[in-house]
Parts: C-alpha cells; sequence; structure tokens
C-alpha cells in the first residue's frame, strides 16, 4: 500500500498533463514562454526554468503576470524534482496574490509529493473554493490526501468528482474501482 502512495504522489506531482494547472500569461514576453513551458506536455529543461528567471528579473511584469511566473515556475520545478523551489514559488505567489487558486492546487501537489498528506488536503480545498481551472485535479490530490489519513469515505466522493469532472481522465476511474460501497 505504501508503494500504491508514492506511486499516486508522482502521478499527482509529476505528470505534464493533469496534475498541474498553469496560469495564462498573454503576449510574447518571457513570461509567455514560461507559461507555454509549464502547461506543455514535454519534458522540462532548466533552460525553461531560466526563461521564468528572466520574466522576473528583467520583464517589469504587471502584478498578475508576477504571480503566474511564480506559479509558472513552480511548475517547472517540481517537474524537476526540485521540490524545495517548486513550494518557495507557490508560497511567493500566495503571498502576493492569496487568491490565486493554482498557487494552492499546485503546493498541494507538492506537499503529496513529500508525503505530507495533513496540509496538502487544506490547499485542494482552499483551490477548490478559490475556483481554480483544474477542479478535477483538486478533487483527485483531495483524495489521495485523504486515502492517505485513512479518509476513505472522502478520498471516495472525491475521486468520484475528479470522475465527473474528467470523464475521460482515467487515473480516478482506476482509483475507484478499488473501492466496494457498502450500504449502512
Amino acid at each position: 500500500m505504501a508503494d500504491r502512495k508514492i506511486l499516486l504522489a508522482l502521478l499527482l506531482a509529476a505528470s505534464a498533463g493533469t496534475a498541474s494547472a498553469s496560469v495564462l500569461v498573454i503576449g510574447t514576453s518571457n513570461a509567455r514562454l514560461c507559461y507555454e513551458a509549464a502547461d506543455s506536455p514535454l519534458v522540462p529543461q532548466m533552460h525553461d526554468v531560466q526563461i521564468c528567471d528572466e520574466a522576473l528579473l528583467r520583464d517589469g511584469l504587471a502584478r498578475f503576470e508576477t504571480v503566474a511566473t511564480h506559479v509558472n515556475r513552480g511548475i517547472l520545478r517540481l517537474r524537476l524534482n526540485r521540490t524545495d523551489e517548486a513550494i518557495a514559488d507557490f508560497d511567493m505567489a500566495m503571498t502576493i496574490d492569496p487568491q490565486q487558486p493554482e498557487a494552492y492546487l499546485n503546493k498541494g501537489a507538492a506537499l503529496i509529493r513529500r508525503q505530507n498528506p495533513a496540509d496538502a488536503l487544506g490547499l485542494f480545498t482552499v483551490a477548490l473554493e478559490r475556483n481554480t481551472s483544474r477542479p478535477a485535479i483538486a478533487h483527485y490530490g483531495r483524495a489521495v490526501a485523504n486515502e492517505a489519513l485513512g479518509n476513505l469515505a472522502a478520498a471516495y466522493r472525491d475521486y468520484r468528482r475528479a470522475s465527473e469532472l474528467d470523464p475521460d481522465w482515467e487515473d480516478p476511474r482506476l482509483e475507484l474501482a478499488r473501492f466496494r460501497v457498502v450500504e449502512q
């Protein structure tokens, strides 16, 4: 079971296509290139992080773009297994804009990777409350956290909700198949 939880955590935290919620930046700046790298299904490179660095250091970004670039750089760092640096980016985004849902969602994924489901659980809930653009991922992450904490009924409900929100996403359906619902 522990190996399964680690696998789920890595899937949630590292999957390019389903686990991150990048923040759109419009235009042709380095911040836009940073967003495109974070949103890409391709494996990121350190060069992608350096583009984000350039945007933050030299591009004179508006507040929204700064927040978005921290989230997007955090996603890239998380996918490059630089979890502490990713968390620092998500924390900075939350400091600048406490209402930015994708910062909470992605920090939750990072904490799952760190095997800290108790703290991740609340972050996924905050992401949902602040209307994350990827609610299926937030429910899935919350399900992983709840299951790791032994809250199986809550985990089941979140896996089910993730599956309802994104019926084409196979992972929640596979997790649901492991559950047996018993009427009381």
